[in-house]
């Protein structure tokens, strides 16, 4: 069985981010962009990560350009730009594809783990959010207009599980 401790991802700074680092905590898995409507999610993604990483969350940011090209910096400039602008501290991977053949094989996973509205694969948008279980499993997907505070009831479940 295929879980989300088997992908490995790339962070921000071109360091090898194995997920498997990661098992046994709850992942909150964002696709992110600095341009965007729904960009200030990144306060509250940060909110969630301070909150609850000591009781084992994990969020994860993926920057994107696939969206409206909301996203065309560099890595280092995306980095920079989350931490004045939003103070973020939760690991941020390298800019990657979520949708496409050269989709991340963690997000052509995820995608097809949890289907969005009437089943389709593709994430819609900036900021879809996967939230992945203890045992690794995607437990559920948010819309982009799902916020992070939102989704509070939800991590302190999977985080008692």
């Amino acid at each position: 069985m295929t879980t989300a401790y088997d992908f490995e991802a790339t962070t921000i700074d071109g360091k090898p981010a194995p997920l498997a680092a990661q098992r046994g905590k709850v992942l909150l898995i964002v696709n992110t962009a600095s341009a965007c409507g729904f960009t200030p999610q990144f306060a509250g993604l940060e909110a969630l990560w301070k909150k609850y990483t000591d009781k084992g969350l994990v969020v994860v940011g993926f920057p994107s350009n696939q969206f409206g090209h909301q996203d065309p910096g560099s890595n280092d400039e995306i980095s920079s730009f989350c931490q004045l602008n939003y103070g973020v501290s939760f690991p941020m991977m390298a800019k990657t594809d979520v949708n496409g053949s050269d989709a991340h094989p963690l997000y052509k996973w995820l995608t097809a783990e949890a289907p969005g509205i009437l089943g389709t694969k593709a994430i819609k948008w900036n900021f879809t959010k996967f939230l992945v279980g203890k045992d690794g499993q995607v437990l559920k997907r948010y819309a982009p207009t799902d916020t992070p505070e939102s989704l509070s009831a939800d991590i302190e479940a999977a985080l008692a599980a």
